[in-house]
Parts: C-alpha cells; structure tokens; sequence
C-alpha cells in the first residue's frame, strides 16, 4: 500500500510540474510574440536596410547558440529570450516592407498570420488531447531541415519560382510537424525547461509565418 501511495504520489507530482512548464512556455511565448510583434513594427516604421536585418538575425542566431544554452537554467535566460526575440522580430522590417508594396500586401500579411495562428493551434491541441509521444519524428524532422536549407541555398543561385514555392511548402509542413513534437516533449516529461521549449516554440511559429507569406506572395503574384 506505500509503495502504491508513493508511486501516485509521484505521477501526480510529475503532471503538476509538466502543467507548471506547460503554462509557463506559453506565458512566456505569448509575450515573446508580442514583443517580436512590437519590434517588426518598429523597424517597419524606422525602415531598417536589409544588411541591418541580417545583422539582426545574425546577433539572434549567436545568442540562440552561444547564450541561451548556458543561460536557459538562470533569471538572465528569461532577459535573453526577449533579446532574442526582439532581433528576430526587428529583422522582418524589411520583409514586411516588400510584402506591404505588393498590391494586396496587407492582406498577404494578415492572411500568414492568421494562418500560422490556427496552426499552432491546431497543432497544440491536438498534442496536448491526444498525449501521443511524438519523440519518434525527431530523425525525421532534422533531416528536413537540412534538406530544407540545402534546397533553399541552392535556389539562392538557381532562383526557381516552383522551387521556391515546394521549398516554403514543404517547410510549413515541417514546422508544423515540429509543434506537434515540440509540444509532446514538454507533456511528456521530454523537456522540462520552459525557457528552451519557449524558443523551440517560437522559431516553429516564426518559420510557418514566414514561409506562409513566401507562398501567399507567390500565389498573389500569380493572380
């Protein structure tokens, strides 16, 4: 009877401090977003140069790979993922820009975000309901990654439209995949740091968004 009484003691224990990391990734992502949110309006207003914007993403890339790691157990990792974030956020200024001087630019934008918000939606909810382990996708998902950046420099040379538009797709695909996995992670015990789930989160919906706009763009410029 103690033994049994232990063990319930200990998953309970357990689904609280998964339901604690849960609530504090997405806490702390809602905030995030609306900090990148802030910062794209800025430099969309400012009209930051697109030298400045791979600055940016550069400087959020070191942090992400060099700060945060060290970072993530501490109060400063919290300050960094705002940093990091506000970088990513800024260094869509010109982005949005071009986007914006298409015809239909607004609705393009609007439409990406809209649908990069019902995606992880769906995603999380279908994670968190069903309680599957997605840990299986982990090979699956690197190597598309890799296959994603090795396609995506070589259209930087080649510059094929339909390449472009399989690459973006294939992409949203992959990083809605990833929030299925990301998700699973924290409620299965995987991940029980919410800082480092929070960026996982966060660069999932930052690529959906932007690979979004790269197929609306496409398919509006079609029209």
């Amino acid at each position: 009877m103690n033994d049994r009484f232990v063990t319930s003691n200990h998953a309970q224990e357990s689904v609280l401090a998964t339901n604690k990391v849960l609530r504090n990734t997405y806490a702390l992502l809602s905030m995030t977003l609306i900090t990148s949110a802030i910062t794209a309006f800025i430099a969309l207003v400012v009209g930051i140069t697109p030298m400045i914007s791979l600055v940016m993403t550069l400087a959020a890339l070191g942090i992400v790979f060099f700060i945060l790691p060290k970072a993530v157990n501490s109060s400063s990792g919290i300050m960094w993922t705002f940093v990091f974030t506000g970088l990513m956020g800024a260094s869509l200024g010109p982005t949005l820009a071009y986007y914006l001087s298409m015809p239909a630019g607004s609705s393009i934008i609007m439409q990406a975000l809209g649908t990069t918000g019902l995606v992880f939606l769906g995603m999380s909810a279908y994670a968190i309901s069903s309680k599957k382990d997605f840990s299986f996708m982990n090979g699956f998902l690197v190597a598309g990654v890799i296959a994603l950046l090795v396609a995506m420099i070589a259209n930087i040379f080649l510059g094929i439209p339909a390449l472009s538009l399989a690459i973006s797709s294939i992409a949203v695909l992959i990083f809605s995949a990833f929030i299925l996995y990301n998700t699973s992670n924290i409620i299965n015990g995987g991940e029980s740091n919410y800082i480092r789930a929070t960026i996982s989160l966060y660069l999932d919906i930052f690529n959906i968004f932007i690979h979004l706009l790269n197929l609306l763009g496409i398919m509006s410029s079609d029209d």
